[in-house]
């Protein structure tokens, strides 16, 4: 009797973990680091490759932040609250062949584009966002304006423009990763004013989530 009381309390202490991990608010490991070099040039980069690499301090990436700042994604997947979408989420290959074409015009990885639609829209060419950002990337209606992306609810469209706002926004910095993104949701000018990414919640989190999505995707 002693042995089954002792089995079935690591088959509960199992089933309890199980059903934490899934029904928890989850916190994604990707981290950003920055450093200075002898020039006095503050870097962002997601490994901590320089001996005086700092990591940058983020918001916890927890559902209700998550929710905070991207509602969208959230409705735009049916997903009732307490389930974090981090997985199995529908038309994930869908658009691939497109994403790898544009990326190879580009010079873009494919990987990180993926993981900036599956942040941005959750693979929702129909998306909109409280602020009027639209489709798959969310472009903004005077950003699809200047790309020349006429209808930005056409996923092609879309990706194409949102692929080379992106290119665009890797070569003004310097093809920092981090700096893109945060320029990509902040605007360029916000992180030129700051100096690196700027002080705002949303887009600490974005840049930490696409990070995270685009880790998972290259491995």
């Amino acid at each position: 009797m002693k042995r089954m009381a002792t089995g079935t309390r690591h088959l509960l202490f199992a089933l309890i973990s199980i059903v934490l991990t899934i029904a928890c608010p989850i916190i994604l490991c990707a981290e950003i680091f920055k450093y200075i070099d002898k020039d006095g040039a503050v870097h962002y980069t997601n490994t901590p490759t320089y001996a005086h690499s700092t990591v940058v301090s983020l918001p916890p990436l927890t559902e209700a932040t998550f929710q905070k700042y991207f509602p969208k994604y959230m409705a735009s997947r049916g997903l009732r609250p307490g389930i974090f979408p981090l997985s199995n989420l529908p038309n994930q290959a869908a658009y691939d062949p497109h994403i790898k074409m544009t990326c190879k015009i580009y010079g873009l990885d494919c990987n990180l584009v993926k993981a900036m639609i599956r942040a941005e829209s959750g693979f929702n060419p129909q998306a909109v966002s409280p602020k009027g950002a639209m489709g798959l990337m969310q472009l903004m209606p005077d950003t699809s304006r200047d790309l020349g992306v006429l209808n930005p609810f056409d996923p092609l469209q879309n990706i194409d423009g949102g692929a080379r706002y992106l290119k665009m926004m890797l070569d003004r910095f310097g093809n920092n990763t981090a700096l893109a993104l945060a320029a990509y949701n902040a605007g360029p000018e916000a992180v030129a004013k700051h100096g690196g990414i700027p002080p705002f919640d949303e887009t600490h989190i974005y840049v930490k989530t696409v990070m995270d999505f685009y880790d998972r995707y290259r491995y």
